[in-house]
């Protein structure tokens, strides 16, 4: 959801500028500066983003410059004039000493810079030439989003691809490791002096415990969820949050895996696993 746009025209002496940036969020978290002139225009411009946008912390800038005074910013000297005398008869009636510099305590006063924003009213002419720029930023974040998707789609496929790769590696341990358990405990019986059992009861409680170590559907539930997030990346648009529940499935899938392995060499590969999941989760959070 990362992305970046910036857009601007020229109207009649001023120039127009947009800029939006957008950063990861579950929802669309949208804030908004816009110039005074567009001021009324504001609902609308956010209407625009929200409709492309859907999700991200989204921020959104709408400015003027004047392309004549571009060395200076323009002083409303009406506006000056009349925080110098309420300054004034404030500072009489109230015995507060009067500015050392009036200059520097003026120039601070709301509005009297008006930093190159053009206080007029709002023709249909110039809101349609802004509204253009607008949409041109917009345009240029979807598109830089667009983008990055297609980066991380391929990143996505890479990732599962080892994963799989890796699920397939653990068979062969599995069939050792059951001969392994086997041969451990008929040689831990042998090693007790005088020992007496029954070897059909020990046949019985080692199925069941061998079984308690079985993973089996564990591999076949992951399998299905690396097809399922295949699938939904197909899907396109706005499959981000059931990306991020099928990467926490994958998981816990994963994460049993390791818990039955009981052997270092399956442990081992469960541990691979969990490096190549842990990346698609850091960057399917950026999915939308």
């Amino acid at each position: 959801m990362t992305g970046y746009g910036k857009a601007s025209a020229e109207y009649q002496g001023k120039k127009i500028i947009a800029e939006v940036k957008s950063l990861n969020s579950k929802a669309l978290d949208l804030s908004t500066r816009v110039a005074s002139v567009y001021r009324e225009k504001e609902m609308e411009v956010r209407a625009m983003i929200t409709q492309a946008l859907e999700r991200g912390k989204v921020e959104f800038n709408l400015w003027t410059e004047q392309q004549d005074q571009a060395d200076a910013s323009p002083i409303n000297a009406d506006l000056l004039g009349a925080y110098y005398r309420q300054m004034k008869d404030i500072s009489s009636r109230c015995g507060v000493p009067e500015p050392s510099d009036w200059w520097q305590a003026l120039l601070r006063m709301p509005d009297v810079l008006s930093r190159g924003e053009v206080q007029q009213e709002l023709s249909e002419e110039e809101w349609s030439v802004a509204r253009d720029v607008v949409q041109q930023a917009v345009d240029q974040l979807v598109a830089f989003r667009r983008q990055e998707g297609e980066a991380l789609q391929k990143k996505f496929e890479e990732k599962l691809d080892n994963i799989a790769a890796l699920l397939a590696g653990i068979e062969p341990y599995e069939k050792q490791r059951v001969e392994k358990i086997r041969q451990r405990i008929v040689e831990g019986l042998a090693a007790i002096p005088d020992v007496q059992y029954d070897k059909n009861r020990l046949e019985q409680e080692m199925i069941y415990y061998i079984e308690k170590l079985d993973i089996s559907e564990e591999k076949q539930r992951l399998a299905n969820h690396l097809r399922y997030f295949r699938e939904t990346m197909q899907d396109g648009h706005g499959q981000g949050k059931k990306l991020c529940f099928i990467a926490q499935e994958m998981g816990r899938e994963i994460n049993t895996t390791g818990s039955k392995s009981n052997l270092a060499e399956m442990q081992n590969i469960v541990v691979r696993m969990k490096d190549e999941l842990e990346q698609i989760k850091e960057q399917v959070l950026n999915v939308m």
